[in-house]
C-alpha cells in the first residue's frame, strides 16, 4: 500500500518503454549475437589463415568461377571460407585483414559480457592498423604481387600506394606513415610525446652539475651562505621556485578503469549436516557471494558528467608576481632587521607558499610578530605565518596568488590518484599548495567534523565529499542518511532514494528535513550498530571488512542472520540548529555513534556554520579528530574548531584547513557546481536500482523498549484502539506508521506500541526487523479488545 500511494504522490506518468529498443537492448538478444558474432569470427579467422598456404592450390578454382564442391578446395574452411578469405585477404586488405577480424571478435566477446571492454579505443585501434598495415605491405612489398596467389597488402594496400606516390613521391610515402605511426602511438599514450623529445635532443632546461660533496655526508647541503659585513642585496638571496605537479589524469569517460569482473551468484543451499547455530560454515556452493549481482549492470559515473574548465589541471607560474612578491617580504623583513639567507616559493592553485631560511641568531616568534606587516606590505588578506614548518628547518609564508585558478571535479575524480585509489571510502577534497590531488579515506578518519562561516565553501565541501564516493562505490556498499535541516542543500540528491539512501520504515522522504524525526534515525543508527556489533561477534572478526570477506566468501550461515553490510556514512548539515532544536537527545546518540560505530562501518560527517563551545562541545570533539576550518570571522572560532589559530585567515571561497593528526594541511576544495551534481544524481538515476531504500531498523523507545513492568493498561491512550486497528490492516508492526498516521510525537507513539505489545497485538522487538503482529485478522484483534474492556 505505501509503494501505491508513493506512485499517486509523485504524480509522474509511468513512461512506456519503446519496443524496439527494449528488444535490441535486451541481454538475451544481445548474449546471441555476440555469440553469432563470435562463431563467425572464429570460421572467418580459420579461412583466412589455411588461405595463405592454399591460395595457389586453389588459384584455378577460384579463378574458374566453378561453383565445384567442398571436397574440390585444399581450404580447410571449404569453398564458401576460401572465396570469403580471397575478399578479404587479396581484395581488400592483406594481411592487415587480421586486425579487422581481431577487433570483431573483441565485439562478440563484449556482446556477451564475457570482458569489459572499451569498444571505442579498441575500434580506433584496429581500423587504424588494419589501413596502415594494409598500405605499408601493399607499398613494399608491391613487386612480389606478380606470380603471386596471395597480396600481402591487398588491393588497397596496393592500389592506395601508387597513388600516394604519384602525388607525394617515394619520400612523401614513408614521411606519411611515419608521422601516422608517431601519432597514433601519442593517441594510445601521451608518453610518446615525452619519447620523442627526447629522441629529438630538445631540452628546455638546462642541467645544472652537481657539486662534489663528501662522502660522509648523507645529503648534500643545497646551498651555504656567508653573512657578510654589510647587509646583502635581494638579488644575492638564493630564490627558487619549485614547479607544481601536474597530476596524470584520464580526459575520457571510457578511459577510467573499470571495475573488477565479479562472478555470478549462484543459488545458494544449505548444508543440512552442518550443526545448527555453527558459525565454521561451509557453504554447498563454492562461488563467491556477489553483492553486486542484483544491480550488476550498474555503471559508475563518467568524467564527462563534470565541468572542464581551460587551465584547472596545467598550473602556470607568473615569475613577476613570485619575484615581486619575493622582493617585498625580504624588504619588509629586512627593515625590521632579520636577514634571511634563502627563499623558495611553491605556487598552488590558489596560495604560494615562500619557504624562508633565517639567519642565525634570528629568533622565530620576531618573525611571527610580524604577520600583520607583512599582509600590509604585499597588500593581501589571508597571510598565514607557519614558524616552523614541521618536518622542514624553514618558516613557511602562504601569499594568495592575485589570479587564483579554479580546482575543478573533473581534474580531482579524472586524476590518476584518484582513479587508482584502493581506499574503502575515498575522500578527495581538493588540491594542495603543491598541485597535489589530496585524498583521505573516510574509514580511517573515522568521522568528519568541518566548520566554516556562511558563504565560505562549506557547502560545496558536503558536496565534493558525497560526490567523491558516488564515483567509486556501487549501492551495494555504500548507503547514506542526509540530515538536511534547510531542506534545499541534500533535496538534489533524492532520486537517489532506491540507489544509495537509507531512511526508516514507512518514512515517507528518504532525505530528513524535519529535525523531529533526526532522533528517531540516530537512535536507529545505535540499533543498526548494535545488531553488527551482534553479527561481528558471532563472526568472529574484528571489522566490518573482515566480515564481509568471510560472508563474500561463504563462510557465514544467511539462515543465522547473517548479511552483507554495506558501509553506511551520515552526513547532517547544520548541525547547529540540530543542537539548540533537539539539544542532548541529539548529542548523546551521535557521541555513542562516534565512539563506536567505526568498526562496523557507520561514519558521520557534521557540518555547522557555528563554530561555538555550545555547538561543538567537548564531547562532540573527542570523538571527531577529523576536521575540515573553512574561513571564520573570529581566531576563537579557529580554536574552537583547530585547537589553534588558521581558520580566521583563510581568504574564503573554497580555501580550508584539513586537520587529522599534528599539524593542519592547507587545501583549495574542488568546486562542483549544482549543474553537474545533477548530471550525475541523472545518470545514476536512470539505471536499475532496488524497489526500495536501505531500510534502517526500528529504534528502540527511551524507557528501554522490552520493559512492559510499567505500562499501566488500565490507564489506556485515547488513541489505543485506532492504533491497533491502523497495525492490524497494515500488518506492520511499526512506531512511525502511527507517528505518522496520527500526526503524533515519538514518544506518544513508542507508549502506543508498549501498551499494543502488553495486550499481546505486536510482539517484541526483534532488532532491525519490524515487529511481528500477532493478530492475523481484525475478528481476532476484537477478541482481544474485548478481553481488554
Amino acid at each position: 500500500m505505501a509503494k501505491k500511494k508513493n506512485e499517486k504522490s509523485s504524480g509522474k506518468p509511468a513512461r512506456k518503454p519503446n519496443a524496439v529498443v527494449a528488444f535490441l537492448t535486451n541481454e538475451t538478444f544481445l548474449f546471441i549475437v555476440g555469440f553469432l558474432l563470435i562463431t563467425l569470427t572464429a570460421y572467418l579467422i580459420y579461412a583466412c589463415y589455411s588461405f595463405l598456404s592454399t591460395s595457389a592450390a586453389d588459384q584455378s578454382l577460384l579463378d574458374g568461377g566453378s561453383s565445384g564442391q567442398s571436397r574440390g578446395f585444399s581450404n580447410g574452411a571449404g569453398s564458401l571460407g576460401a572465396r570469403a578469405a580471397r575478399f578479404l585477404v587479396n581484395d581488400c586488405f592483406g594481411l592487415a585483414t587480421f586486425f579487422l577480424l581481431a577487433f570483431l571478435l573483441l565485439a562478440g566477446l563484449k556482446l556477451v559480457r564475457a570482458y569489459k571492454i572499451a569498444i571505442g579505443k579498441w575500434f580506433v585501434s584496429c581500423v587504424f592498423l588494419t589501413i596502415w598495415f594494409s598500405l605499408f605491405l601493399g607499398y613494399v612489398c608491391y613487386p612480389f604481387y606478380e606470380g603471386s596467389s596471395y597480396y600481402w597488402g591487398g588491393l588497397h594496400g596496393y592500389n592506395i600506394g601508387r597513388w600516394l606516390e604519384q602525388q607525394v613521391g617515394a619520400p612523401g610515402v614513408w614521411l606519411i606513415l611515419l608521422v601516422t605511426a608517431v601519432l597514433f602511438f601519442i593517441y594510445l599514450s601521451t608518453q610518446t610525446v615525452i619519447w620523442v623529445r627526447g629522441l629529438l635532443g630538445l631540452r628546455f632546461m638546462p642541467k645544472r652539475k652537481p657539486k662534489p660533496v663528501k662522502e660522509t655526508k648523507e645529503e648534500p647541503i643545497p646551498f651555504t651562505v656567508d653573512t657578510p659585513a654589510t647587509s646583502p642585496s635581494d638579488e644575492d638571496i638564493p630564490f627558487e621556485i619549485e614547479p607544481p605537479q601536474v597530476e596524470n589524469s584520464f580526459s575520457e569517460a571510457e578511459d577510467l578503469p573499470s571495475e573488477p569482473e565479479t562472478t555470478d551468484e549462484t543459488v545458494f543451499e544449505i548444508d543440512d549436516e552442518l550443526p545448527e547455530g555453527s558459525e565454521a560454515y561451509e557453504g554447498t556452493i563454492q562461488t563467491p557471494y556477489n553483492p553486486k549481482l542484483d544491480l550488476e549492470n550498474y555503471k559508475l559515473p563518467t568524467l564527462d558528467l563534470l565541468k572542464y574548465y581551460d587551465g584547472s589541471n596545467e598550473p602556470t607560474i607568473d615569475m613577476e608576481e613570485q619575484t615581486a612578491n619575493k622582493n617585498k617580504i625580504v624588504e619588509t623583513l629586512r627593515s625590521f632587521g632579520i636577514e634571511i639567507s634563502s627563499i623558495k616559493a611553491t605556487p598552488g592553485p590558489t596560495v604560494t607558499l615562500y619557504e624562508i631560511t633565517p639567519a642565525q641568531g634570528v629568533r622565530i616568534s620576531k618573525i611571527r610578530n610580524l604577520e600583520d606587516d607583512i599582509a600590509l606590505s604585499l597588500a593581501a588578506l589571508g597571510i598565514r605565518i607557519i614558524a616552523p614548518i614541521p618536518g622542514k628547518g624553514t618558516i613557511g609564508i602562504e601569499v594568495p596568488n592575485s589570479n587564483p585558478k579554479i580546482v575543478s571535479m573533473q581534474s580531482i575524480i579524472g586524476s590518476k590518484k584518484f582513479q587508482e585509489s584502493t581506499f574503502d571510502l575515498p575522500i578527495a577534497l581538493g588540491k594542495t599548495i603543491t598541485n597535489e590531488v589530496f585524498m583521505v579515506d573516510l574509514c580511517k578518519m573515522p568521522h568528519l567534523l568541518v566548520a566554516g562561516a556562511t558563504g565560505q565553501g562549506k557547502s560545496v565541501g558536503l558536496n565534493a565529499i558525497i560526490t567523491s564516493l558516488l564515483y567509486k562505490k556501487h549501492p551495494a556498499e555504500l548507503k547514506f542518511v542526509l540530515v538536511d535541516p534547510k531542506k534545499v542543500e541534500f533535496s538534489i540528491y533524492e532520486s537517489l532514494e532506491n540507489h544509495f539512501l537509507a531512511k526508516l520504515p514507512d518514512s515517507g522522504e528518504a532525505i530528513i528535513t524535519d529535525v523531529s524525526k533526526v532522533v528517531q534515525t540516530l537512535n536507529s543508527l545505535c540499533v543498526e550498530m548494535d545488531s553488527r556489533y551482534d553479527l561481528l561477534k558471532k563472526a568472529e572478526v574484528r571489522n566490518v571488512k573482515e566480515y564481509n570477506e568471510k560472508f563474500i566468501n561463504r563462510k557465514l550461515n544467511p539462515n543465522n542472520g547473517h548479511r552483507y553490510m554495506p558501509y553506511i556514512v551520515v552526513i547532517i548539515d547544520e548541525f547547529g540548529d540540530l543542537i539548540m532544536t533537539a539539544g542532548r537527545e541529539v548529542e548523546l546518540p551521535i557521541a555513542r555513534i562516534a565512539q563506536l560505530a567505526r568498526a562496523v562501518g557507520i561514519h558521520m560527517v557534521i557540518a555547522t556554520q557555528r563554530p561555538t563551545t555550545n555547538i561543538i562541545t567537548g564531547t562532540i570533539k573527542a570523538n571527531f579528530p577529523a576536521r575540515i576550518a573553512f574561513r571564520v570571522s573570529a581566531m576563537i572560532d579557529s580554536r574552537t574548531i583547530l585547537d589553534r589559530p588558521g581558520a580566521n585567515q583563510l581568504i574564503g571561497r573554497g580555501d580550508m584547513l584539513f586537520l587529522q593528526g599534528e599539524a593542519p594541511v592547507r587545501i583549495q576544495c574542488a568546486f562542483v557546481d549544482t549543474p553537474e551534481v545533477e548530471n550525475m544524481v541523472k545518470y545514476i538515476a536512470r539505471q536499475q536500482s532496488y524497489p526500495t531504500a536501505f531500510l534502517l531498523p526500528e529504534p528502540i523507545n527511551e524507557g528501554g523498549g522490552s520493559d512492559l513492568s510499567d505500562v499501566d493498561m488500565g490507564k489506556l491512550d485515547p488513541l489505543f484502539e485506532e492504533a491497533a486497528r491502523l497495525i492490524v490492516v497494515h500488518q506492520s508492526g511499526s512506531t512511525s506508521l502511527i507517528q505518522r498516521k496520527f500526526a503524533i510525537g515519538y514518544n506518544r507513539a513508542g507508549r502506543l506500541m508498549d501498551q499494543l505489545e502488553k495486550a499481546g497485538i505486536v510482539g517484541a522487538i526483534e532488532g532491525s526487523k519490524p515487529r511481528e503482529v500477532l493478530c492475523a485478522t481484525e475478528t481476532d484483534l476484537e477478541m482481544k479488545l474485548n478481553n481488554i474492556r
